[in-house]
């Protein structure tokens, strides 16, 4: 059994309706994905990742992406604040997230934009910490400035999503009580740095995601030329995950149901609220 730690279910690829969330959810439920965390990228998807993990019997969590600080205000995070106190019982809420930096994208990179970035990311860390919850951090490019604001206002630890940094920052991470993301990328063959850190690091740090839609694996992955040619990009889903797995097991000489069992309990142990909603199949 697997727990996918990072997908979109809500994304506009699996449709408005949401029909194709459920299609694709059960045919990961068959694959042994047994749990899904779908996280919220800005105030008017709260409701929306909510009701979801609730119809589908996921897990959900709440927070403004940096992505969409450009567009928000501090009456999000009032937005915010309130909804993680008036969910603050439910037990499919499970994290602070999807918050963090994006120092990748050049418009988030002006000075204005940096700042406004930080300020959002500190007063999610904050409310994360008074509401007793993890957080789920997107890192591009910002490793080290995540870091430094982690250390500074201290939060129940959680998930680095979509790890790429230096073994110095994944051991930082990891010494502040963080798990690392690991998915799509790591199955490509040229990904070397990436794939030595999933290979090496220790097995207590890593717990899998897809990143639904995004971050496509190696086999779905479909090339610039490709593209080009007409040949539209493969949609990532959660049913991705055990085949993810399987290659975190080739890489660590492992068995497929040790990481299996070892992620899972990584993720449980990351977003201890998940516990509660934890079934293994008999």
């Amino acid at each position: 059994m697997w727990i996918d730690t990072h997908c979109h279910l809500d994304a506009p690829e699996f449709g408005a309706d949401h029909a194709a969330a459920i299609q694709v959810r059960e045919q990961a439920r068959r694959l042994g994905v047994g749990l899904c965390v779908i996280p919220a990228v800005e105030r008017s998807n709260f409701d929306t990742v909510r009701h979801l993990a609730h119809r589908i019997g996921d897990a959900y969590a709440l927070g403004i992406h940096p992505m969409y600080v450009p567009r928000a205000d501090d009456g999000d995070l009032q937005a915010l604040d309130e909804a993680l106190a008036r969910h603050r019982d439910d037990p499919r809420l499970v994290a602070v997230g999807e918050i963090g930096l994006d120092f990748f994208v050049p418009a988030l990179c002006e000075p204005d934009m940096r700042e406004r970035q930080i300020h959002f990311y500190r007063e999610q860390l904050r409310l994360a910490r008074r509401h007793g919850l993890p957080v789920i951090l997107h890192v591009r490019r910002s490793a080290d400035q995540l870091l430094k604001h982690l250390r500074e206002v201290a939060v129940p630890g959680g998930i680095a999503h979509a790890f790429s940094g230096s073994r110095e920052q994944a051991q930082a991470f990891i010494r502040l009580g963080f798990c690392l993301g690991f998915g799509g990328a790591m199955t490509f063959d040229t990904a070397r740095r990436l794939r030595d850190l999933a290979t090496t690091l220790p097995d207590t740090a890593l717990v899998l995601e897809t990143d639904a839609p995004d971050i496509p694996p190696q086999w779905l992955y479909v090339t610039a030329d490709q593209r080009a040619a007409g040949q539209p990009q493969c949609v990532n889903t959660p049913a991705e995950l055990p085949r993810m797995g399987s290659v975190l097991a080739r890489l660590r000489g492992m068995a497929n149901e040790l990481v299996a069992d070892r992620t899972t309990a990584n993720a449980l142990a990351a977003l201890p609220r998940l516990q509660a909603l934890w079934v293994p199949r008999a």
